[in-house]
This record gives C-alpha cells, sequence and structure tokens, in this order.
C-alpha cells in the first residue's frame, strides 16, 4: 500500500515538473515575441545608413539617362535612389552598377526634361500659401490622378474604396493606378494595412506611386495657417520629408519624386528646400470633401486614414457608377500627352 502511495507522489510530482517546464517554455517564447521584433512588423527591407540629399545627373547600367537625388548605404555598399527624368519613375540600384563612360550630359538637354521643368515650374513664385505645386495634367488627358492621403490616424483604413478602386472595369487591362501621399507616423502604425495595401499590388491590382507627405504630420486647429502644419515653429523639414523617404525603402518601397505638403500649406522658404530635395509639390483641383468637383486632368484628394468620410461618400459612387471614372499615373500629369 505505502509502494502504491509512493509511485502515485512520484507520478504526480512528476506531472507537476513538466507542466512548470511547459509553462516555462511558453514564457520563454511569449517574452521573446514581445522582446523579438517579427519580420512582418520591423520592415522587409534591410536597414539604412547615412540617407542624404544629392543631385547627381548619371546612367544607369541599360545606358539610360537618369538623376540619382539620394545617396546611402546598406551594411557598407553605397545605393542611390534615381528618376529617370522623361518618365518620372523612380528606382534603386547601388552606386557601382553606374555607368561613367557616356559623355556627360547637356545642361541644356536635362533642363528640358519632364521632371526638371516639373521641379522648376512647380516649386518657382509667385508662392501661394494653400495648394501651390501640381493641380492638374499641365497638358490635356482623358481621365483624372487619384491620390489618397494617409495622415496619423487612429482610426479604420478606407480599405473598401481601395477594393472599389481594384474592381473599376480598366483593371482588365492591367493594375488601376493610384497615388499614396503616406506619412511615416501612418506606417508605423498601420502595418497589417500597409501590407495589404503592398499585397495589392503584387498580385497586379494596384499600381502605387508612393507619395511621400512628410513624417509628422504636424497639425494644430487653432494655429493660423502661417504658423501651421509644416510651418509650425521648430519643425525640421529636411528630416520630415527625408525621415518618410527611409523608412519606405526599409519597407522595400520605392518613393516617387513627389511631396503633397500636410494640409496643401507651405511658404516660399519651404517651397526652395523642397526644390533642393529634388522633389515636386502636389496639390489638387478636386478635394472632394471641400465639394470641389472633378474633371479630365484633375488631381483628386481624398483620405484612406479615416479622418475625411464626405471625401470617400462622395467618391464611392464614381468608382461605381455608369459614369465611371478612368485613373492615369500620377507621372503623367507632367510626363507625356494622350
Amino acid at each position: 500500500m505505502q509502494h502504491r502511495l509512493h509511485g502515485e507522489t512520484e507520478k504526480t510530482k512528476r506531472l507537476a515538473e513538466l507542466r512548470f517546464a511547459a509553462r516555462s517554455v511558453l514564457l520563454l517564447l511569449l517574452v521573446a515575441m514581445i522582446l523579438l521584433p517579427l519580420p512582418a512588423l520591423a520592415g522587409t527591407g534591410p536597414h539604412i545608413t547615412g540617407y542624404r540629399p544629392i543631385y547627381q545627373p548619371c546612367f544607369d547600367h541599360t545606358g539610360t539617362l537618369q538623376v540619382a537625388i539620394r545617396r546611402y548605404e546598406v551594411a557598407g555598399t553605397p545605393y542611390v535612389l534615381l528618376v529617370n527624368p522623361w518618365t518620372l519613375a523612380t528606382s534603386v540600384t547601388t552606386l557601382a552598377s553606374l555607368r561613367t563612360s557616356e559623355a556627360p550630359m547637356d545642361p541644356a538637354q536635362l533642363k528640358a526634361t519632364p521632371f526638371s521643368r516639373a521641379l522648376a515650374r512647380f516649386t518657382a513664385s509667385p508662392y501661394r500659401l494653400q495648394n501651390h505645386g501640381i493641380t492638374r495634367a499641365d497638358h490635356p488627358v482623358v481621365g483624372e490622378f487619384l491620390t489618397v492621403d494617409l495622415c496619423p490616424s487612429r482610426k479604420p483604413f478606407e480599405r473598401a474604396m481601395f477594393e472599389a478602386v481594384t474592381a473599376l472595369p480598366q483593371h482588365r487591362e492591367g493594375p488601376v493606378p493610384v497615388a499614396i501621399a503616406i506619412t511615416g507616423s501612418w506606417l508605423e502604425h498601420h502595418r497589417e494595412d500597409l501590407a495589404w495595401l503592398v499585397g495589392q499590388a503584387a498580385k497586379g491590382r494596384l499600381a502605387i506611386t508612393w507619395v511621400n507627405h512628410s513624417f509628422s504630420h504636424p497639425y494644430d486647429p487653432h494655429a493660423p495657417l502661417e504658423r501651421n502644419f509644416l510651418l509650425t515653429p521648430g519643425t525640421d523639414f529636411t528630416r520630415e520629408v527625408l525621415a518618410t523617404e527611409q523608412l519606405l525603402l526599409e519597407n522595400g518601397l520605392v518613393p516617387s519624386p513627389f511631396f503633397r505638403f500636410p494640409g496643401l500649406v507651405a511658404d516660399g522658404p519651404l517651397l526652395a528646400k523642397l526644390r533642393e530635395l529634388s522633389l515636386i509639390p502636389l496639390g489638387s483641383d478636386a478635394w472632394l470633401a471641400k465639394g470641389e468637383q472633378p474633371k479630365d486632368g484633375s488631381v483628386i484628394l481624398v483620405h484612406g486614414n479615416g479622418n475625411e468620410p464626405r471625401g470617400i461618400e462622395l467618391l464611392m459612387p464614381m468608382l461605381r457608377g455608369e459614369r465611371g471614372i478612368r485613373l492615369l499615373p500620377l507621372q503623367r500629369a507632367v510626363a507625356g500627352a494622350e
């Protein structure tokens, strides 16, 4: 009898030890999950150092004219962010892959490219405090340019709107173009929504142009425009621009040469700094929530972050209606006629 009781005691003790060990392993796993960032949360690209602006006309490995506007390092290897001055398409390559054997580009020829023309024209005086920059195509086009702002927000993402865009009849021709003006703050706090957008692009449903919309998007509802948004005293404008670009690249996304000022607010000094950073300001002549009606060539503005539902309410019938809407790549607003 005592032998059997001793056996039961040892068995109970052993089971308790196993439960304790299992709980310990589980606890360690949970701690590891908290302390170690998951790939989906840490960004899909490598860590970037030394991110800085440059301006250097060059030729890529195919001999195509490019303008390098940023340089940075990844694990000691120099990279550059390139803008094709004819198409305004952006790409990333190693510095070593650039070709230097071609004859230097004639400055007059480079000045005549759509990128150089747009950069000069849309950062020039006379300056408007609000909505200075590209507001519509600078040549006749059939269609509109949909731009969706992702300012900092805790509200749900407007996924249904993007799904309606992917369902437009033109999707049979290929990915539907949309320009997304993204803030670094929104990106950091909406990883799952960003992953969904990237997935739509990977599946060939969306062709996304990533527009820089600053990092923190400062805003004071009680401050006048002259001291608000990126004109808020103490704001480091260059950091607001470069930090978002670097974050995009570290998440495997290539920023475009366009920048949308928060609130569409900027003054002459800010526009001069933007020109030095080789970025083109993007405005709108069809901010839907303000009652502005789009027409061929319009740059449509809505918010996809849940902060301005009225704009989405007005856009959805356009996306689903019989009239239809034809969306164009934002680059086409300055680079090429119909």
